[in-house]
């Protein structure tokens, strides 16, 4: 099998390690490289940088009939991406939750731009012994939306003053089971990342419960992490 992966390195990384039963020839290149001309000799595309680059990428992704294209899709819906795409896709189109953190778990988070493609990609994920979940295509997903508005949460809370960083993570970790603090798994995933998903399912919603806390506004704009 020949796998063609355009990314962060750390993120690939992950991915490979999700396949690593496959008996696999990988093509990887920088999320800012140019995608290379003859995509079709490859049997499975990903492309882990496809939410800050929908349009520039899908120019090279969607004449590609048949062929199996998964792509970071959280801070977009695929339906959002084709429609602005405003041109015939006839490659197999599947969303992925590729955010910092997400890959490394057991379950694959996927969502798909035509229904009807479902079994095709649940025969070829199950053959390459990945596990998965199919998620409806909506803006942020479903474990992406709850992780980030349980971190917005975690900020109204600090910027309250009713707790400090640490006993947030603590509590969190202690009385819900969570594998990190908020805080903590902020700074993993990325405080740019946690910030776009809030506004883009804020923008797509409405839904207050998304609303961006002004602190994490402030770590956003500076470009800080969070002090732990």
């Amino acid at each position: 099998m020949k796998i063609f992966a355009r990314g962060e390195k750390t993120r690939i990384a992950a991915i490979q390690q999700l396949l690593t039963s496959q008996n696999a020839e990988w093509v990887t290149i920088d999320e800012l490289e140019q995608i290379p001309a003859h995509l079709d000799v490859f049997d499975l595309i990903f492309d882990l940088a496809f939410d800050e680059q929908d349009q520039l990428t899908l120019i090279h992704y969607a004449p590609l009939k048949g062929k199996l294209v998964l792509v970071s899709a959280v801070k977009k819906s695929l339906a959002q991406a084709v429609s602005e795409y405003a041109k015939p896709v006839d490659c197999v189109l599947v969303g992925i939750n590729a955010l910092p953190t997400f890959i490394e778990r057991n379950l694959l988070e996927i969502s798909l731009y035509k229904t009807n493609d479902q079994p095709q990609i649940e025969k070829l994920l199950s053959s390459m012994e990945v596990a998965f979940a199919v998620v409806k295509d909506r803006v942020g997903m479903a474990t992406p939306r709850v992780v980030c508005m349980i971190i917005n949460e975690a900020c109204y809370t600090l910027q309250e003053g009713t707790a400090t960083i640490h006993d947030i993570d603590v509590s969190m970790k202690l009385g819900t089971n969570y594998p990190m603090g908020p805080f903590e798994w902020a700074n993993l995933i990325g405080i740019s990342n946690v910030y776009e998903v809030l506004e883009s399912v804020y923008t797509d919603t409405h839904d207050e419960r998304y609303k961006i806390c002004p602190l994490l506004k402030r770590q956003y704009l500076l470009n800080e992490p969070f002090n732990l």
